[in-house]
């Protein structure tokens, strides 16, 4: 295939035009790109993708993937544990600035509507009392909060942010298919699938003049900071947790936003505030961006089995003190049900039609509509009108009227008969398509398109130029038969007009300076130490098995002193947990140990059980790790070679990984904790190591291990040229304030982080976990290598685990124990 520099603008536009006229071959007329001939942004749009590719699709669409994965999209299936990677078409699909602001009218149109019926049915409810909304179909929603009744929200808007799925007919026109408040997901993927194009086409921005993200991103921010009653508030976005389907999007879009990214346990209501657990005691919180079911935001005023809510939050929001993006209640207007009515609404609360019209719906709840959803099933599609599964419709999902079988329809039927209000009809919507690469060459495929709109500063609606296109994987146009698609696409926005560089990031001369790094979380701290715990934990006990499969072979020799070491290697390993006790120290016996040790799952605590510890706190600290980071703890495990070349694959990944947080982490407290938990980690396997090596009766093999376990033999070699002798090693691997593997080396550094972390009080003393570190510090310093004993070496190790208790006290989450600290700060 032919690079950029190869590739010739005219052969390029010599292949662009030949995969536009192979494309609109196989397309019916009016689909989204043969609309005309040779349209100029389509042209340039594959011109740029031949430059990059030359002849072929395929490195496109691979170079498109890989940026997405470089950036670090994914995504989750619901009851899937693994995550997959974020499926991305290298082909975006291009709309007109002219058309573009069609449709960003109509939803802006579309968000004030929906925000005026809110207030309404929340509020004095005239539009049931009048007729035009039946009770029913507000009182009987599981998506109306009763408790929300009568209830104000923070700013006055029930809405933030709101999202809907478009679809496009052959003919042209937008329609809209679904309304997305209760937790409008996708911005943060289109965002995601922004940076990924541009970085696989990086001259089409310039080239079409696209609208940028950027500008929509700090609108939004700014609106829900006009909300809220402080004039620097503090803004989190609340996520189930990273078993959430979307988790990853809204890793990234926290980072993107400058949002604290929380769970309902970082957070707690007190005096109808909310605040959130952090190292420095209980901070303000002023809103809230959430992805929970709003029904699970409370467990005191909604549904008391929610163990991911946060109580007192509804009160929060009565008292005024929190804003909600969305509020609690918004869903209400999701329902199917309700499209049913919005063209009657707009009319009668604007006077005016909708821009973007609704496809055309039918609740059954009512008897006209119900009597002509039975009369043609066949044409029309069968939905469930509040989300819930209904008895009537197999598997409780949208279906074809034709495509049920007369058992499946009798058994409608008779549902619809007993239960009428929980189904919709529906017209059968025909999508236009788009290009998609397959097997490398174009093919049509039908899209959805999900666009985003958020209230300003100023509290109008502005909409994000974009969005993104959901791709089905079979050519069947009907909507019914996509479902959730099988790609993703950018949407771009393309004009006439230059396109200013418009960025979330400071520009270049702006005097607005900041080092603090903001707020840290408790639960992150948490996961932060632990992270490197793992991590240290698990090259450690790497480091055993290359020494005891090194020294194996001596052990065979049945030599006494030999065999004497790789028993102590043994215990090492047993007493860690990670296998049996071997029968022997013939080889066999020292094989099937070290690989289960390395590779054994289940109740053994292996390098491979330690590498799944560290990957799980990794999948909820990525807002915190870099792309570089979370793709090393992602790595599969090694499959090939020998126990030694796994052990030094493995080895090399956790040099790499401890590289990045020397090297790439900034030095802010979320780094002090990760060092802490690697220093504290570190000190303890030296202990445990010099408590089996270095005793009064240790031999050269035993002294020789011990260097090699602590990773300074050449430092010892360097410094002594007689051989091994047990008070130098002693010195160089307990004492040695210089030697970056010594015991007091990280001690010292564990008492340096200790120090510069916040404190609760102002009066100036220690507090419990910087005496401790100063206490064993001050052992260490005023220790002699000549003294050092197995009683010394206990106790230290005692004090070292009372240490990382007396951090976790009182740094981390103890279900309401911060609550009741002293010296709590309140900001």
């Amino acid at each position: 295939m032919a690079s950029r520099a190869a590739t010739s603008l005219f052969d390029a536009a010599t292949i662009a035009d030949r995969w536009i006229a192979d494309y609109c071959g196989h397309v019916p007329g009016g689909d989204v790109l043969c609309a005309s001939d040779r349209d100029p942004a389509w042209a340039g749009l594959f011109e740029e993708l031949a430059t990059l590719s030359g002849d072929g699709l395929e490195l496109a669409r691979e170079r498109a993937q890989r940026h997405a994965e470089d950036i670090g999209t994914g995504f989750r299936i619901v009851d899937e544990g693994e995550e997959r990677p974020w499926p991305l078409s290298p082909v975006p699909l291009l709309i007109e600035k002219t058309e573009w602001d069609g449709i960003a009218d109509g939803i802006a149109q579309r968000a004030e509507l929906l925000e005026t019926i809110l207030q309404d049915l929340y509020g004095e409810a005239n539009l049931v009392a009048d007729g035009h909304v039946p009770a029913a179909l507000v009182s009987g929603s599981p998506y109306f909060l009763r408790p929300l009744a009568r209830l104000t929200p923070p700013g006055g808007h029930h809405l933030q942010f709101v999202a809907a799925d478009l679809c496009r007919g052959p003919s042209g026109e937008w329609r809209v298919l679904a309304d997305h408040l209760r937790a409008p997901a996708g911005a943060g993927y289109a965002l995601e699938n922004r940076l990924a194009i541009a970085r696989t086409l990086d001259e089409l921005q310039s080239r079409l003049n696209i609208e940028r993200h950027a500008p929509f991103f700090a609108a939004f921010r700014e609106g829900v900071a006009a909300a809220c009653r402080r004039a620097e508030p503090r803004i989190a976005l609340l996520t189930p947790g990273r078993l959430n389907p979307s988790y990853p999007e809204q890793a990234h879009l926290a980072r993107y936003l400058g949002f604290l990214l929380v769970e309902g346990a970082d957070l707690a209501v007190l005096d109808d505030k909310l605040y959130v657990r952090t190292i420095a005691g209980m901070k303000r919180v002023d809103a809230l961006w959430h992805r929970l079911d709003p029904r699970l935001l409370d467990p005191l005023a909604l549904d008391s089995h929610s163990t991911i809510g946060v109580p007192g939050v509804i009160d929060a929001i009565a008292a005024g003190n929190v804003v909600i993006a969305n509020a609690p209640g918004a869903g209400l207007l999701e329902a199917p049900a309700f499209a049913a009515f919005l063209p009657r609404l707009a009319e009668v609360l604007t006077g005016a039609p909708l821009k973007l019209p609704n496809i055309a719906t039918w609740w059954c709840g009512q008897d006209a509509p119900r009597d002509h959803v039975a009369a043609n099933l066949d044409s029309l599609v069968v939905a469930p009108a509040f989300g819930a599964a209904p008895l009537g419709l197999p598997g409780g999902k949208a279906m074809l009227g034709s495509a049920l079988s007369p058992d499946e329809r009798a058994a409608l039927l008779d549902d619809m008969t007993r239960r009428p209000q929980d189904y919709v009809g529906q017209e059968v919507v025909r999508l236009s398509t788009m290009p998609v690469v397959t097997e490398d060459v174009l093919a049509p495929r039908p899209f959805t398109l999900r666009v985003f709109a958020a209230r300003d500063g100023e509290g109008r609606w502005t909409v994000l130029p974009g969005g993104f296109a959901r791709i089905g994987e079979h050519p069947d146009p009907r909507a019914a038969v996509m479902g959730e698609g099988m790609w993703s696409a950018d949407v771009c926005v393309h004009g006439a007009e230059a396109v200013a560089p418009v960025s979330l990031l400071p520009s270049g001369d702006t005097t607005q300076l900041r080092r603090n790094p903001g707020t840290l979380p408790s639960r992150v701290a948490d996961n932060l130490f632990w992270l490197g715990r793992y991590l240290e934990r698990g090259e450690a006990l790497l480091g055993l098995l290359r020494v005891l499969l090194g020294h194996s072979i001596s052990a065979d020799t049945g030599a006494a002193l030999a065999v004497d070491t790789v028993g102590r290697l043994t215990r090492l390993v047993v007493f860690s947990g990670a296998a049996p006790e071997a029968k022997g120290v013939k080889r066999a016996d020292l094989t099937q140990l070290a690989r289960t040790a390395l590779e054994g799952e289940g109740e053994w605590h292996s390098v491979r059980e330690i590498n799944r510890q560290a990957r799980l706190i990794g999948a909820v600290s990525r807002e915190r790790l870099s792309a570089d980071m979370v793709r090393l703890l992602d790595a599969p495990f090694p499959q090939r070679g020998g126990l030694l070349d796994k052990a030094g694959s493995l080895q090399r990944r956790y040099s790499a990984l401890n590289g990045l947080a020397s090297e790439h982490m900034t030095r802010t407290d979320a780094w002090r904790f990760h060092d802490i938990g690697r220093r504290i980690e570190r000190a303890l396997s030296a202990i445990r190591f010099i408590r089996s090596f270095g005793g009064p009766d240790a031999t050269s093999d035993d002294l020789s291990t011990l260097l090699d376990l602590m990773d300074s033999q050449i430092s010892y070699r360097q410094r002594y040229l007689t051989g091994m002798a047990r008070i130098p090693v002693l010195d160089l691997v307990t004492l040695d304030p210089n030697n970056p593997r010594a015991l007091a080396f990280q001690v010292a550094a564990i008492s340096a982080h200790l120090n510069k972390l916040p404190v609760l009080s102002d009066d100036g003393l220690a507090e419990p976990q910087q005496e401790q570190a100063r206490g064993i510090a001050a052992l260490l310093v005023t220790a002699n290598a000549t003294r050092i004993d197995d009683a010394l070496l206990a106790d230290l190790e005692t004090r070292l685990a009372n240490l990382s208790a007396a951090v976790a006290r009182r740094y981390f989450l103890h279900g309401a124990e911060p609550l009741r600290a002293a010296g709590l700060v309140l900001a």
